[in-house]
């Protein structure tokens, strides 16, 4: 029966951007696993019904982003079997789309530094929602007004960090004219407890008076500097040791020309 059967442990959510990912063990053996999701207003959905993996996909039913949910992870029989039992089944922590999904990388679309102004334009992750016209909501279609994104930025090769905050989607900030600046963009929501912060965007830099130090650093000077330091010594090097076997041939010939002499 049913009672023989292992139920599931670490069960965990893992969700990004609204995509929501249900993980656990152990790889079954003989049974099938059966996901049900319970909402707090909402009807039980089923979800993965009789797989042999250990994770699914239960985005589609987490629609209710402010709604908390379980899982109840079923240990099931295969269907051929009597299943006329109720099969034991563990159970979820709690998890609530909108306080607890990870808010994922902004895209930098844009980015320049003119003068003492630096410019960065950048777009919102998608979610796997979509509008009835079949486009997809960005997390700030989701999140409106609790959403907000913070701009890091810093002088090329130092360790100085500044930030803005804004809830639009791009930024203009004052710097030093001249000098490269580099910087990131991570969205936050403020209100929340945890997960407040989420992904950092790629680091991109600008290239505002960049030398070729700035741009590789010392280790390529140290590198031009052997290699000249190499070279120098092979232009005294080579015609000094030219020069000395251009003259041991000679005393060489001069030697053979005797012995032959004397014979």
């Amino acid at each position: 029966g049913y009672k023989d059967l292992p139920t599931a442990v670490n069960i965990t959510w893992s969700s990004i951007n609204f995509k929501t990912i249900l993980q656990w063990q152990p790889k079954p053996s003989g049974y099938f696993y059966t996901v049900e999701i319970h909402g707090q207003t909402s009807d039980v959905k089923r979800k993965c019904i009789l797989t042999s993996e250990t994770e699914c996909d239960v985005t589609d039913v987490l629609r209710n982003v402010k709604e908390t949910y379980t899982a109840h992870i079923l240990s099931v029989k295969p269907a051929e079997m009597d299943n006329f039992e109720e099969p034991l089944y563990a159970v979820s922590e709690k998890f609530t789309p909108y306080s607890q999904t990870v808010i994922g990388k902004p895209e930098i679309k844009d980015y320049s530094q003119r003068g003492s102004k630096l410019n960065v334009v950048f777009k919102d992750p998608l979610t796997p929602y979509m509008f009835p016209n079949g486009s997809f909501l960005s997390v700030q279609d989701i999140f409106q007004h609790d959403l907000e994104y913070k701009l890091y930025y810093w002088k090329d090769q130092s360790s100085g960090k500044k930030d803005v905050t804004t809830k639009s989607h791009n930024f203009e900030v004052s710097v030093d004219s001249g000098k490269s600046y580099c910087f990131y963009v991570q969205g936050i929501i403020p209100s929340r407890r945890e997960n407040r912060n989420g992904q950092e965007s790629l680091v991109l830099c600008t290239s505002v008076g960049r030398n070729i130090l700035d741009e590789y650093g010392t280790e390529v000077f140290i590198i031009l500097a052997v290699i000249a330091v190499a070279v120098i010594t092979l232009a005294i090097v080579l015609p000094v040791v030219l020069c000395k076997r251009k003259k041991a041939k000679k005393a060489r010939a001069v030697r053979e020309k005797e012995l032959l002499n004397g014979v």
